[in-house]
Order: structure tokens, then C-alpha cells, then sequence
């Protein structure tokens, strides 16, 4: 099982560029099943979930390709789909794979999803999803751990188009509204998505369906409306879509500047997608310079504490939460952190102890009493984001960290111990046991 080897203490300085978003690669690809045309995507970032997304794809009869002059590229053909299906054994390390269940619906009539797996930092239901297709008449039942769906069916006994309808979510749910959405754009009439989540990868996704042939007005607004049509038609390799750049993995980049010191300009960087972000690190006293695609970081001292609470976009998101934890670690002052997303988020923080932050935790609130320093240790990560907390850490420690358990940083960063190590980090992979 490979291992990170972190020899902390160095500023970083030099450039990095920021790969494209997981959270908005995930749903494109799975956007491909509603036609029957080619769909080129560029920026697609290389990861296992994406790796696990275009297996889950082939496994149904979609060609996927990735490119090989253009390494980002990725080409998909669902024209020839022969099994509306998403097998447990596919799905099971990966929670977006649900995103299938929509397209599946709305352009076959059926499907048959396996319940998904993905990171154990809380519950994060498929409820809202269901209720939204019932909505637009399909039938659902969950039985052995899948989810089985039809679409109305006629008097001929056929399968029928989904139906627009007006729904509500209980709550803002980001693969709650991606489904939906992509349901909607082949339904029979309008659907009102209310509450709909905001975030850049859905408006990202909304933009691309519109470059495909549907109607959808709203995106990047709580209410989002959608016209079906009959059809969808793909993009060809000059009309492909670019997968916006990952706020998330920019995010992380940084706050492991401002904890370690030093000078770096983020590429492909998209900085009004971070405001929040960016708002609280320039509280912590770290200098933040942005343009049109690149974010400047540069940070000479210890940070100022800097209290946050997570939230839905465009507030601070908590996949940065962890990250920006490690920050207030190694800050003057104590900081309180209010966890309001997912129930068990603070995984990290029993392994951020044993580095020697000091840290209390009642029930969503973590108190953080920032400490001159922390110092090497062996710690394991549990989740994908917890992985980044724990690497920027180790990047802070005196001494030798080891981040085990690392096939959750494989799910959501590109290369990113030879992005560090590019930009004056002493990190590498290891895939036996340390020397000594």
C-alpha cells in the first residue's frame, strides 16, 4: 500500500498548475449516456474516481477513450449502451457514481443502480434524488442494495418520457441537483429545480448541457429551470467542452503555502470560485493576489488564527475545512471551527493530535489552539480531504511524516506529491517499508 514520505520544514516558491475539477468531471462524464452522439471532454483530470467512472461507463457499453496526444482529453460514444446498469462491485469506493441513475432514466427508461460507497465522513443520502425522479413520474424501489427505476409507461406498454415537474429539495445537495438536472433536460415539459445547489461544477455542468442541445435557465441560482427536448446531440473534439479548474485542489495548494511559507502563482486558477477561501486566508494575514486564471500566494510569517464555518456555496465549503484546520494549528491565537455539512468530518483531528496540534472537539465545533509547531509522526488518512490536511501538516512538521492509507489523495488530486515536490517540497511515494 503506498505511502507518503514528508521531510517538512521548506517554504514552497516557484508555479503550479491546477488540474480540472473532479466534482465536475464526475457528472460530465456521466452526462455522455443522454445521447447517442460523441461527447469530448478536455481538462479531465487523472484520477481513480475518474478512472472508476470510465470503467463503470465501458462496463455499460459506452466507449471512453482517452486521448493520446492530448492526455486531458477524453472522447465518450454511448450510442451503443447495452446494460442500464451500475454494479455494486463498480460503484462501491465511490459515491458520485449515482450521478448515472438520471441519464440512465431519462434516456433508456430503466435503470438499475447500486447504493454507493465513498468516503466515511458522514451520511450523505440519496433521498433527495429519488424523491426528485418520482416526481417526474418514475417508479422506485430499493431492493438488495439497488436502486431499480422505470419511467411511466404507456398504454402500448412502453416506456414514456420522464414528466417536468416542480421540485423542492429538503436540502441543498449538489449530486442531488446534478441528477435532477440532467433528468430534466429530457423530460416531457419544464422542471423547476427549488433549492438547487450553486456550486461552479453544477454550473459548470449546466453550460455543457446547454452546448449539447438543452434548455436550462438559472444555473448558479437556488431555483433552475428547465424546457425538455427530445434530444440531445454530443460535441465533437472542435466543439469540446473544458472542465472547469478544481477549486478544491487550488484551495489546498493555498493553504499549504500560507502554513509552510513561501511565493507561489496558482495556473488555471480560478480565484471567484474561492472567495470565501480567499477572504480568510488574507484574514490570517497571508498576501493573496488574483487574476482572470491565476491566484498568488505568499505568506512570510506565522499565521493569524482565523475562526470559519462551513457552509453551502458560495460560502467556505467544507472540502476545505481540514486544510484550513492544519493553518490554524500553527496560528498565533485560538480558533473555533464549526463543522455544518457532514456529521464526521473531524476524523482528521485524532491524527493532526498526533503531529501535536492541539485541538477540543464538541460535537460540531473544534476549538483550535494554534502551537509554535508540530513535529513528524506516522498518521493515517481517512478520508480525501483529511489526506490533504494531513500532507500539508507533514509539509509543516520538523522531522519525518508518514501519511498512510493515501488511495484517498488518488481519488481527488492529480499528482500532487510531484506538484509539490516541483515547487521545493521533500515528499515522495513509498510503496514498502521506511528506511531507517
Amino acid at each position: 500500500m503506498d505511502k507518503l514520505l514528508i521531510r517538512g520544514g521548506r517554504p514552497l516558491q516557484g508555479e503550479v498548475t491546477i488540474s480540472g475539477a473532479k466534482n465536475a468531471a464526475l457528472p460530465q462524464l456521466c452526462a455522455a449516456l443522454l445521447c447517442a452522439e460523441p461527447l469530448t471532454l478536455t481538462n479531465v483530470p487523472h484520477l481513480q474516481d475518474v478512472n472508476t467512472t470510465l470503467k463503470l461507463l465501458r462496463n455499460m457499453g459506452v466507449v471512453a477513450e482517452r486521448s493520446q496526444t492530448q492526455p486531458d482529453e477524453v472522447t465518450l460514444d454511448a450510442s451503443a449502451v447495452n446494460l442500464p446498469e451500475a454494479p455494486y462491485d463498480l460503484v462501491k469506493t465511490m459515491r458520485a457514481s449515482i450521478l448515472v441513475l438520471g441519464p440512465l432514466l431519462a434516456r433508456f427508461g430503466r435503470a438499475r443502480v447500486s447504493l454507493p460507497g465513498g468516503c466515511a465522513i458522514g451520511s450523505r443520502p440519496v433521498d433527495q434524488h429519488i424523491k426528485g425522479l418520482q416526481a417526474m413520474g418514475a417508479t422506485i424501489t430499493v431492493e438488495h442494495g439497488y436502486i431499480i427505476a422505470t419511467a411511466p409507461v404507456g398504454a402500448d406498454g412502453q416506456p414514456q418520457r420522464l414528466r417536468g415537474a416542480r421540485i423542492t429539495t429538503d436540502m441543498v445537495t449538489v449530486t442531488g441537483t446534478e441528477n435532477l438536472l440532467m433528468a430534466a433536460t429530457l423530460a416531457d415539459g419544464e422542471t423547476l429545480l427549488e433549492n438547487a445547489a450553486q456550486e461552479p461544477e453544477v454550473v459548470d455542468l449546466a453550460d455543457m448541457l446547454v452546448k449539447m442541445g438543452a434548455r436550462i435557465e438559472g444555473q448558479g441560482t437556488g431555483r433552475i429551470r428547465v424546457q425538455g427536448v427530445e434530444r440531445l446531440h454530443g460535441l465533437a473534439a472542435a466543439a469540446s467542452h473544458r472542465i472547469v479548474p478544481d477549486r478544491i485542489e487550488a484551495g489546498t495548494f493555498l493553504c499549504a503555502v500560507a502554513a509552510t511559507g513561501g511565493d507561489v502563482v496558482l495556473r488555471r486558477a480560478r480565484a471567484d470560485h474561492l472567495s470565501a477561501v480567499i477572504d480568510k486566508l488574507r484574514e490570517a494575514g497571508v498576501t493573496i493576489e488574483t487574476g482572470d486564471d491565476w491566484i498568488r500566494v505568499c505568506s512570510r510569517q506565522r499565521p493569524r488564527a482565523v475562526s470559519f464555518r462551513t457552509s453551502e456555496y458560495p460560502l467556505f465549503p467544507t472540502d476545505m475545512q481540514a486544510q484550513f484546520m492544519v493553518l490554524d494549528c500553527i496560528a498565533e491565537g485560538t480558533a473555533t471551527v464549526t463543522e455544518t455539512i457532514f456529521e464526521n468530518r473531524y476524523m482528521h483531528v485524532n491524527e493532526l493530535v498526533r503531529l501535536g496540534a492541539h485541538i477540543d472537539i464538541n460535537g460540531p465545533v473544534a476549538v483550535v489552539h494554534g502551537v509554535p509547531r508540530l513535529s513528524g509522526a506516522t498518521v493515517m488518512a481517512t478520508d480525501l480531504r483529511a489526506s490533504a490536511s494531513l500532507v500539508i501538516a507533514g509539509l509543516v512538521a520538523d522531522g519525518q511524516t508518514v501519511v498512510d492509507r493515501i488511495y484517498h489523495l488518488d481519488r481527488g488530486y492529480d499528482q500532487m506529491e510531484a506538484k509539490l515536490r516541483a515547487i521545493g517540497a521533500d515528499i515522495e511515494r513509498v510503496k514498502s517499508d521506511l528506511p531507517t
